[in-house]
């Protein structure tokens, strides 16, 4: 795990000053604290900062192919290299060191571009090659590991593995996107295909581009795309022993290290999953820590411990507190762009934890995507089959007038909260999944702009991206297309990113298991009724567990790793509720100072939450990550 820069001249291949690549390649230096390299030649410069997992004596970076025609930047891991290795060598390649590094080097020069499909693993690389005087830059199949770039005004293309490497170019313009604000208030992030910074943008997972001197930027192309339109045969049985075999190959691929290893331990179902299957694998106890808080009802701590127990591994576990609201600025500056997710903070806790004991952590993140386990996956399956029993037309009329009829409740039970339902049976299936995973609704988000800001953002609504994703999914179902716009939208703009800036931050490398594509590919084939059954999602995964882990840590309700922001916005940090209202108004902070949000609507929100009438905590959080972050990109 690392992170690297570089800059490649489009037209004229000029000198690239190493120092500059230097400077941008110190911006990231927490994601490679162990080594440091520069290349350049005429219209490349080329820069890494290493964190040594790996072959750690060697494998520096720059890295030159055994033949001098090629030079390597790389971020992550390829978990076969070692087989790739071996097939290589038999075909005549030599290699000079032990990691997975030149691996790649060796592939592609066998293979060219297309050694991208061989590569098993998580990974953003570049290589320049150098009697075709190109740049190849790729992005792994799910956007684990992330890759941005810019094209300047000197006709130069800057990359690099943050945001913040790209801001230490002084030719970078820090202007604001206004769509990215609708964009980000829609979702909590800005999603891939846009960023925060105008001309910045994000390669999209599972695609690939080639750069060459004297030629326009090409559009990325798509090297690797999922499909639900298949559906597997066989028993269930089977198929849970064939899921059970991919779960432990993917495991035991992500344990090879040459430092030490461990585990992310939540006590759900999939960081418990994954423990069970490292600890089966591993001769001694492993390495497992976790994160609390000190609101008894999201605590899962307690389940955590048990799981721990179970499997005699080596437990650390923290609390959190409000105390951990002064944070936010460190929070900020490790996304660069406004990021809203409120387990944002405790992922963070979490990994600073492991890395007092190792430098390798293992999470049980994609299980979800893949396997339809949120909530939303359960109700998106349930309202489709009332969908497809009464036409559209007598849906929208019963059931659109029933919920506009209902009324909205906050506080109440969750099973009288029947009016978002009611409005879901009266929209599309792809309408009411996009309703479904939107933190901020267009009706809410409108209440919030100024005249102002309505201009700038024209007929543009964020909501239209993630349908356009669900309408060119290969799918069967709306079960189907929900699941591949989490895989492809959701997931790297939200939970990748989430998880590689709270452990590179603390110079710790996360590799996710559950998102190995063989495992990702054979869970979109599965029948819809091994994904959800019985009111359960994840129904395959969790049965296939069960000889493994207890009945109730497998089907008691899915919490998550939620952060009580809404307690805290009623408590502690209602102050900061309130303020975000009174800096609009008075023209203070970043927010107030661009003057698109309404002050009075503003101060109605924070009123209504504080209250508890409402509960607002997610949007009042996005407003006080966005304020922040405004001032760290110096925009505002």
């Amino acid at each position: 795990m690392c992170g690297f820069a570089g800059i490649f001249h489009l037209e004229t291949p000029k000198p690239v000053d190493p120092a500059r690549v230097e400077r941008m390649c110190d911006a990231i230096a927490h994601r490679g604290p162990d080594g440091f390299g520069v290349w350049t030649a005429p219209g490349i410069g080329m820069g890494h900062r290493r964190l040594s997992i790996i072959d750690i004596a060697g494998s520096p970076q720059p890295m030159a192919s055994t033949d001098g025609r090629a030079m390597l930047l790389f971020n992550g891991e390829i978990y076969n290299y070692r087989e790739l290795r071996a097939e290589l060598a038999a075909q005549g390649a030599v290699f000079h060191t032990d990691g997975d590094s030149e691996v790649i080097l060796a592939a592609y020069q066998r293979w060219g571009a297309d050694c991208v499909s061989r590569l098993s693993g998580m990974f953003a690389f570049a290589i320049y090659d150098l009697d075709a005087r190109s740049l190849l830059l790729v992005r792994d199949r799910l956007g684990v590991k992330p890759l941005f770039l810019a094209e300047l005004s000197d006709g130069s293309l800057i990359f690099g593995s943050e945001l913040k490497a790209l801001m230490a170019h002084p030719g970078l313009r820090r202007e604001i996107d206004p769509l990215a604000v609708e964009d980000y208030l829609a979702w909590g992030y800005v999603p891939d295909h846009r960023s925060m910074l105008k001309g910045v943008e994000k390669l999209p997972a599972g695609h690939l581009m080639i750069l060459k001197h004297g030629a326009p930027k090409p559009a990325p192309r798509e090297w690797w795309d999922v499909s639900f339109a298949e559906r597997r045969k066989g028993s269930a049985a089977d198929l849970s022993a064939e899921l059970i075999h991919l779960m432990r190959d993917a495991v035991t691929s992500r344990m090879v290290a040459d430092v030490p290893l461990g585990a992310f331990l939540s006590g759900g179902v999939d960081s418990s999953s994954v423990v069970a299957l490292m600890a089966e694998a591993s001769n001694s106890p492993v390495k497992t820590c976790s994160i609390g808080f000190d609101v008894k009802a999201l605590d899962e701590s307690d389940y955590a411990r048990r799981i721990a127990e179970q499997f005699g591994t080596d437990h650390q576990s923290r609390i959190v507190s409000p105390n951990d609201f002064e944070a936010v600025d460190h929070l900020t500056a490790m996304f660069d762009e406004p990021f809203a997710d409120a387990s944002a903070l405790p992922t963070w806790r979490v990994c600073q934890l492991a890395r007092e004991t190792v430098t390798v952590a293992l999470s049980g993140d994609g299980a979800d995507e893949a396997f339809a386990g949120y909530r939303r996956h359960v109700f998106q399956h349930g309202e489709d089959r009332v969908r497809g029993m009464i036409p559209a037309g007598l849906r929208q009329g019963v059931f659109g007038t029933l919920g506009r009829l209902y009324p909205k409740a906050d506080w109440a039970p969750r099973p009288l909260r029947a009016k978002t339902t009611l409005l879901n049976l009266a929209r599309t299936s792809e309408e009411a999944y996009t309703d479904a995973i939107s933190v901020t609704g267009p009706a809410l988000r409108d209440r919030l702009y100024t005249e102002e800001y309505r201009r700038l953002r024209g007929d543009y609504r964020a909501e239209q991206a993630f349908l356009d994703c669900m309408a060119r999914a290969p799918a069967r179902s709306g079960l189907d297309r929900a699941q591949y716009a989490d895989l492809k939208f959701w997931l790297p703009g939200d939970i990748l990113t989430k998880v590689d800036r709270a452990s590179m931050a603390v110079s710790l490398e996360a590799r996710e298991p559950l998102l190995d594509h063989r495992l990702i590919e054979f869970a979109a084939t599965l029948p819809e009724n091994l994904r959800v059954a019985g009111g359960q999602g994840k129904w395959l995964l969790k049965d296939s567990m069960r000889r493994y882990l207890p009945d109730d840590i497998l089907f008691r309700p899915k919490q998550g790793f939620v952060t009580p922001i809404a307690q805290w916005l009623r408590g502690p940090l209602a102050g900061e509720a309130r303020k975000i209202a009174a800096q609009a108004k008075d023209g203070g902070g970043a927010l107030g100072r661009l003057g698109w949000l309404n002050p009075i609507n503003l101060n109605e929100i924070a009123e209504a939450h504080i209250s508890g009438l409402s509960d607002h905590s997610r949007l009042l959080w996005q407003l006080l990550m966005l304020d922040r972050s405004l001032v760290h990109l110096g925009i505002a």
